[in-house]
């Protein structure tokens, strides 16, 4: 009888907590993708890279001169002479493979830095919409790998509402 009553009132207990959750999904990357002020972030980050694009070709140009430079006149150096251009040319062949390495890891730290204001926005209004509609956790969906989202829990109209951002019906 006592395992009977400990039984009852552990789901009672249950029932009580699952009955103060209220959980929800959100699609950031689909609110991302219709922020107008991605149009700006995107023109940044082509900037930026036609900026490292820029800086590549001057130290290739400065590479290709000196190498030119090098091969017209290998004849009249002195041995130390010759030693010294070649350890030139080889430290800018070097700074040009890591320049080229890094491009790609610049470009998403600069992409990175651009999109959290971004974020941060949609995170300010996503928290305003959880507490007004009484969320106590919130998934994102494009990350998360969840198998079965009932769309009457995603709070992602929710969110572009308080962004003031519209958009058709048909979500993708």
């Amino acid at each position: 009888m006592k395992k009977i009553i400990v039984l009852v009132l552990v789901l009672i207990t249950s029932f009580h907590v699952s009955a103060q959750t209220k959980t929800g999904t959100i699609d950031t990357e689909f609110i991302l993708s219709k922020m107008p002020e991605l149009v700006k972030v995107e023109e940044d980050l082509k900037a930026y890279n036609t900026k490292l694009e820029a800086e590549l070709k001057v130290k290739v140009d400065d590479y290709q001169a000196k190498v030119k430079a090098y091969q017209e006149q290998v004849a009249t150096f002195t041995e130390p002479m010759k030693k010294t251009k070649q350890e030139e040319i080889i430290a800018l062949e070097n700074d040009i493979a890591k320049f080229r390495q890094n491009g790609t890891q610049l470009v998403q730290i600069e992409q990175n830095r651009l999109l959290q204001p971004l974020y941060q926005k949609i995170g300010t209004a996503l928290e305003e919409v959880a507490k007004a509609e009484k969320y106590t956790q919130v998934f994102t969906i494009t990350s998360s790998g969840l198998a079965f989202i009932d769309p009457n829990y995603d709070v992602t109209k929710a969110v572009l509402d308080k962004l003031g951002i519209k958009v058709e019906e048909t979500k993708k």
